[in-house]
């Protein structure tokens, strides 16, 4: 494809989202509702999934109650019946999609001593193997969008900072906030899996990303654990923690024609957390 044929498909502004209809997994949590704003404030139609009714249809209606384009769509990651059943649903009601981004994960804390083989099994089960379902669910739904698009269609996996490297021991102490062994294990996991799918989807015009967030607390971390959230700030090369809404922009330039010829990067938003 030629530069000149990329820029006669082009239709609307590169880092415009309308038209789009974008799957978001685990839109309910801490940063998939910030994610889930930030693709509607791009022009998107998101479609939440989330495993809680009650969380998703409550976001679905903030969202469309400020004018966004949102719908929810409500199964478990974990439940293969129900994911292809949706996404057939999805199919037949939009046609295509566009973005879809693989957000979701649940865990339990742990330590050495303490994780179990069980927790490595869900962690991998949840964080790769059911996100690489949903993506081939998924695949003629994305085919379709990638030849409607100049930027063809675009995956998003949320790995994060810990796929990349270990959490520092003396950062967490007694902080209750201890990363478990199974979680960077299985990002890094996602993180690889999201190289493979580059590789063998680009034929297909369906860009495969990876986005890992770095240091991105509660809120709440700075007032019930102040020792914890200053370590964190002191440990980074910008000396502070993320702020959610720092995600957004990452997240629309991947989803976007103005990624088009990016693929198979894994892209750290850590305030340089793993340049160290």
């Amino acid at each position: 494809m030629t530069t000149e044929t990329l820029t006669g498909l082009s239709k609307q502004p590169l880092f415009s989202l309308k038209n789009r209809v974008a799957l978001l997994t685990g839109a309910a949590g801490h940063l998939g509702q910030v994610m889930a704003e930030g693709l509607c404030q791009a022009g998107a139609h998101v479609i939440l999934n989330g495993r809680t009714p009650e969380k998703i249809n409550a976001l679905a209606d903030r969202l469309t109650g400020k004018g966004y384009l949102a719908t929810a769509c409500v199964f478990d990651m974990e439940d293969e019946p129900g994911l292809l059943e949706a996404v057939e649903q999805m199919g037949r009601e939009f046609g295509q999609i566009d973005v879809l981004v693989n957000n979701a994960y649940h865990g339990v804390a742990a330590q050495v001593e303490s994780d179990t083989v069980e927790n490595f099994n869900s962690a991998y089960h949840l964080t790769v193997s059911m996100p690489f379902r949903l993506i081939q669910a998924a695949l003629p739904y994305l085919e379709k969008a990638a030849k409607k698009n100049s930027g063809g269609a675009s995956v998003i996996n949320m790995g994060s900072m810990y796929g990349m490297v270990s959490p520092d021991p003396s950062i967490y102490g007694d902080s209750g906030q201890n990363n478990p062994p199974h979680y960077g294990a299985a990002k890094a996991g996602l993180i690889q899996l999201t190289r493979y799918l580059a590789c063998h989807l680009a034929p297909k015009k369906i860009r495969v990303n990876a986005l890992s967030p770095g240091p991105f607390p509660q809120p709440s971390v700075a007032k019930t654990n102040p020792p914890f959230h200053q370590a964190l700030c002191d440990k980074n090369p910008m000396g502070r923690i993320g702020i959610s809404e720092e995600l957004i922009g990452p997240l629309v330039f991947l989803a976007s024609d103005a990624a088009s010829y990016v693929t198979g990067i894994n892209l750290p938003v850590d305030g340089g957390w793993t340049s160290w």
